[in-house]
């Protein structure tokens, strides 16, 4: 198992790129910016998957699938949307290859060009709406409740496993509804699933705000957010729920006759999490020695690795690995008894180290004639030595000790790394000796927000929902300030 990660402060950004690629979770493809995720870290996003998808029909859902391609026509409708995503489409303009007639192999054949030209998926709003049209008629059809998983394509130039590529894994959720106040009490709703879920699954600590106005969704008149710290000091968005408004019923021209037979347009929103959540839980709690995960999302919550000479050992040692494996599963923990002859102990304990699972239980002749076991967390990397016949409950009580304690350790280093200023000054000096989130007046002018982005890097990554609202004056300007807003240079 290789393992010699580049230190976190020696180079982040390349300890990222290590760790990511030897803890078998992806891998750089064939096909430029694009990435190939491995069994192992597929098995992770398969599970907030399963736990999204859980939240969002608890919530009242359903799973739907619309087209990879969307016509060009249909970007065109709503102005602000297309000049968001415009500079980012892959283009499809033609539907067939022929053989060159010079010998030059396989060539685009210039008569199979399309009569319009196809935009592939990078969000679904158009070809979505394109569709309610057809089944909104009344208020009786509403409010539509549409969730889809699938992937995108945003034509990124500079591109990072799991944090930025040009294709990308993620759901969408698209809702119609009959009133301003449904609508934004969805995506309301929403941001706070995915806070929900970030904070409890993931053990990810985050802040709730809105964006600002150049920062919001193109075409929505409100994005909620929620803005997590990772370990360097950036900020990363783990999520976005956005109120639309009428803006896409309009273009789309999606109406329904209210109870009165009165025609109005529709009122939606859209909200959307992504694979990027891979990478804000490798740089929230990962180390020098590998994936750190948190039980609720380890594959393997626990893993047995057996420690003999021969054969007579290995099944005294199976004997009482089994028998812990049965009762462990049965308090639905996730188990996994390591028997593979073609690798030795140590280098067992270093994957499954690297890999990041949380608790590894290691079994000997002498642990057999004890009738103890060796119990390592990987969150503490502590040992200790338990009896068999207490195991099962002590390791069951870790899972949620473990999930708890990274949760806490994330928090108590977002607290360290979170700063309030008062002065221009002061911020630009806390950005560049410390970085972190900075809590700032500001004067609620695009201006100000382009003059600080422009000088430092700095945006505004959200207006919290919560916290202190105090009035001041910007740091910039001078100006008065509703409250502080949160800034940090992000990823």
């Amino acid at each position: 198992m290789a393992k010699n990660l580049t230190s976190r402060a020696t180079d982040y950004s390349k300890w990222y790129n290590e760790l990511v690629i030897q803890a078998d979770l992806a891998e750089n493809s064939g096909v430029r910016g694009c990435m190939v995720i491995k069994p192992y870290g597929f098995a992770i996003w398969e599970r907030m998957q399963a736990e999204l998808d859980r939240m969002f029909k608890e919530t009242g859902h359903q799973n739907a699938y619309f087209p990879l391609f969307i016509p060009k026509s249909y970007f065109s409708k709503e102005a602000s949307h297309v000049d968001g995503f415009a500079k980012e489409c892959a283009v499809v303009t033609h539907y067939r290859l022929k053989n060159d007639e010079d010998g030059g192999g396989i060539v685009v054949d210039p008569d199979a060009r399309l009569e319009e030209e196809l935009i592939v998926r990078p969000t679904s709003e158009t070809i979505i709406w394109d569709t309610y049209r057809k089944w909104i008629q009344s208020y009786r059809d509403l409010p539509i409740l549409v969730n889809q998983w699938a992937n995108v394509v945003r034509w990124e130039m500079r591109t990072r496993l799991f944090l930025r590529t040009a294709e990308f894994l993620w759901q969408e959720g698209h809702t119609a509804h009959a009133t301003e106040a449904e609508a934004i009490a969805e995506a309301e709703q929403m941001i706070n699933v995915y806070a929900d879920f970030v904070e409890n699954f993931m053990a990810v600590p985050v802040i709730k705000g809105l964006k600002t106005e150049s920062e919001r969704f193109a075409g929505a008149l409100e994005t909620y957010c929620i803005e997590a710290l990772m370990q360097d000091g950036k900020a990363l968005q783990a999520g976005t729920s956005h109120f639309l408004g009428q803006n896409f019923a309009k273009a789309f021209d999606v109406k329904f006759a209210d109870r009165d037979g009165k025609l109005d347009h529709v009122w939606a929103t859209s909200w959307g999490v992504s694979t990027r959540l891979m990478g804000a839980l490798i740089m929230t709690h990962s180390d020098d020695n590998g994936l750190v995960l948190p039980p609720n999302l380890a594959p393997d919550q626990v893993v047995i690795v057996p420690i003999y000479r021969n054969d007579e050992q290995f099944d005294a040692v199976s004997e009482v690995a089994n028998k812990i494996q049965s009762e462990l599963r049965a308090k639905g923990l996730r188990v996994k008894f390591d028997k593979r002859d073609t690798h030795k102990p140590g280098w067992k304990f270093n994957e499954y180290e690297l890999k990041g699972v949380p608790v590894r239980i290691a079994i000997g002749p002498k642990d057999v004639e004890n009738g103890t076991v060796e119990i390592a967390r990987r969150d503490t990397l502590s040992k200790e030595i338990v009896q068999v016949t207490d195991s099962a409950d002590h390791i069951s009580g870790l899972m949620e000790e473990i999930q708890t304690n990274l949760y806490q350790k994330a928090v108590d280093a977002r607290t360290e790394l979170t700063t309030e200023v008062e002065t221009y000054d002061e911020f630009k000096e806390v950005l560049e000796k410390k970085g972190g989130f900075i809590l700032a007046h500001w004067d609620g002018t695009a201006e100000t927000e382009e003059q600080v982005k422009n000088e430092t890097k700095a945006t505004i990554r959200c207006i919290p929902m919560e916290g202190d609202t105090s009035p001041g004056n910007c740091m910039v300007t001078g100006r008065p300030s509703a409250r502080k807003v949160l800034f940090a240079k992000a990823y």
